[in-house]
């Protein structure tokens, strides 16, 4: 749109130009030349003019003129109506052009401006979406941490339930074992003291028969001893007997006492041959070698 001001522009000044130099050059004042055709005229006879119409044609010349001088003061305003304007034009199209240039500018910055917007709006949607991106992972870890946490508090939980099962069961089984040892203890007292008591009862029951057969010993030493009061009386003799489970004597050991006493009571046993024992293997062993005294006896 520049250049087409321009170009009229110039147009224009050529045009007013060469109308000026036009006016310049030409010769207004000067009296026209005869054309060649008038050589062949015969020369006009001098006449005489009137005064009158002289002046007529000096006032038509001085008119021309002035027309003239009017038209040239025309053209030159008119000229220097067309520089002005020319000068506006210029201005105008500098104007234009510096607009142009300022808009160029402008456009160039709100360009970059938009550019770099879009760059750091790019930029911005990148880090939101890596932020996105983050808070998800991070959502996702939490989420992942939770659930490890939630089954390792339940693992806890059933291993401590287990744990806690486990040593009530033991503590259980530990009581039970307890109670159960003291029950067998309680019973093997309870056995033992029977036992002791049976033993006892039994030991008795034994001592009783060897105190019983020890005394069917003594009676049969007495029936086959033979006594003198002048020399026994008032004596004894202690004796150790070795019997077979038959009654059978195996041997007799005079222990401490009188000696009269001791031989005489050693014949008796020997005399005897077999003496009374007990059936019962147990009685039998508690007397299998028997200790008495003999006592002499005298009717």
């Amino acid at each position: 749109m520049s250049q087409k001001y321009a170009v009229a522009l110039t147009l224009s000044i050529v045009l007013h130009v060469a109308l000026l130099v036009g006016l310049f050059v030409g010769d207004f004042t000067a009296i026209p030349k005869p054309t060649p055709a008038a050589s062949n005229v015969q020369p006009i006879q001098a006449v005489a003019v009137k005064k009158s119409q002289v002046e007529a044609q000096i006032n038509k010349i001085k008119k021309k003129k002035a027309d003239d001088a009017k038209r040239l003061r025309d053209l030159e305003k008119r000229v220097a109506s067309a520089k002005k304007q020319r000068s506006k034009e210029e201005k105008r199209i500098k104007d234009l052009e510096r607009q142009r240039k300022k808009k160029e500018k402008e456009k160039k910055k709100a360009d970059d401006a938009a550019k770099r917007s879009k760059v750091k709006a790019a930029a911005a949607e990148k880090d939101r979406k890596k932020k996105v991106a983050e808070k998800q992972q991070a959502d996702k870890a939490a989420e992942d941490a939770k659930a490890n946490r939630l089954k390792e508090e339940r693992a806890a939980k059933k291993a401590d339930d287990l744990r806690k099962k486990k040593a009530a069961e033991r503590k259980r089984k530990e009581q039970d074992a307890r109670e159960l040892a003291e029950q067998e203890r309680l019973l093997e007292q309870q056995m033992a003291e029977e036992m002791a008591s049976r033993q006892q009862a039994r030991r008795q029951q034994m001592m009783t028969e060897v105190g019983r057969f020890t005394a069917l010993i003594t009676q049969t030493i007495q029936r086959n001893l033979i006594t003198d009061r002048s020399t026994m009386e008032g004596k004894s003799c202690k004796l150790s007997i070795s019997l077979a489970p038959s009654g059978f004597v195996t041997n007799v050991r005079p222990g401490q006492g009188d000696r009269t006493v001791c031989d005489a009571a050693k014949t008796a046993i020997y005399k005897a041959g077999t003496l009374p024992v007990s059936k019962d293997p147990e009685v039998f062993k508690e007397m299998s070698t028997i200790s008495l005294t003999v006592v002499p006896e005298f009717n």
